[in-house]
């Protein structure tokens, strides 16, 4: 299986900031989660993915071409939903799709028209009287009416009530269908990535906190319920951070069939993506 996209080491410093030796894969005919807290990096990352920022370091291919020295060709693959809208709100998505019949050399008009007609979205009003979900599913429509390989999104759910966004996942994962696909979506929406991603990468902090496949991590991480002394008893080593309550002890548990056989008295619960997130950035560190 072709990787899609293959980010190696890639680092931009802001000064504040820092995008620290960031590294992940997106295999074709699969879809991608990039998670992590506000300001941990997935904006940037995907920013310098599609070279609106300048990366300091590292390498970025995209199909097995450079993103930098075969731009034009890497962006004529890409389709992209950013978490605002880009288009101007005196056009109409008429307007819209004859402007980017000319950017997009793939551009199918009929794929555009029918992503209108399917999200409802009036085509001769102007967008200054769309609603915010309104703009996502048009960012959407014309992202598929590019007819990309490679569909990377930025908080593109994020606006949208529970159906409309099944209903969007849905279209991503018949888009993947073909193993010459692939998406990228960083999402705070969790729950959809659980749905949906085939791996997750999580940024804490500017780096890598973990990159796999999803059903992996999800098994192999477990949340631990028990008394203020059971944790202490617990070798921290195999804990990735914990949380004290009033009521009682919650930690997040690196392997939690290697835990289960060596504290088989304690109970060790199934984790959501959020847990791991909430755990490796606000949990006390071990």
């Amino acid at each position: 299986m072709n990787d899609a996209l293959n980010v190696s080491h890639l680092t931009k410093d802001y000064g504040s900031f820092k995008l620290d030796d960031v590294s992940f894969s997106v295999p074709g005919g699969t879809i991608m989660g990039l998670i992590g807290e506000n300001g941990a990096g997935k904006s940037t990352t995907i920013k310098c993915i599609l070279n609106l920022v300048r990366r300091d370091g590292g390498e970025i291919t995209v199909f097995g071409r450079d993103n930098l020295t075969d731009e034009r060709a890497v962006k004529g693959e890409i389709g992209v939903v950013l978490d605002e809208s880009l288009f101007h709100d005196a056009l109409t998505p008429t307007q819209i799709g004859t402007m980017l019949s000319r950017v997009y050399p793939h551009w199918d008009r009929g794929c555009y028209g029918g992503y209108l007609k399917k999200f409802e979205l009036p085509e001769k009003k102007p967008l200054k009287t769309f609603s915010r979900g309104m703009k996502m599913k048009l960012a959407l429509a014309a992202a598929f009416g590019a007819k990309p390989r490679l569909l990377i999104l930025d908080e593109a759910t994020s606006g949208l009530d529970p159906v409309v966004r099944d209903e969007i996942l849905d279209e991503f994962l018949e888009f993947i269908q073909d193993e010459d696909h692939a998406v990228l979506i960083s999402s705070h929406i969790t729950s959809d990535l659980e749905k949906a991603a085939d791996y997750i990468t999580y940024l804490h902090k500017g780096k890598v906190a973990l990159t796999g496949a999803k059903d992996e991590l999800l098994d192999t991480y477990g949340k631990l319920v028990c008394s203020r002394s059971d944790l202490e008893e617990v070798d921290r080593s195999l804990l990735v951070g914990s949380r004290v309550g009033q009521f009682g002890c919650e930690a997040l548990v690196k392997d939690r069939h290697a835990f289960a056989r060596r504290y088989p008295s304690l109970t060790v619960d199934p984790v959501a993506l959020e847990d791991i997130m909430v755990f490796t950035g606000k949990g006390d560190h071990q």
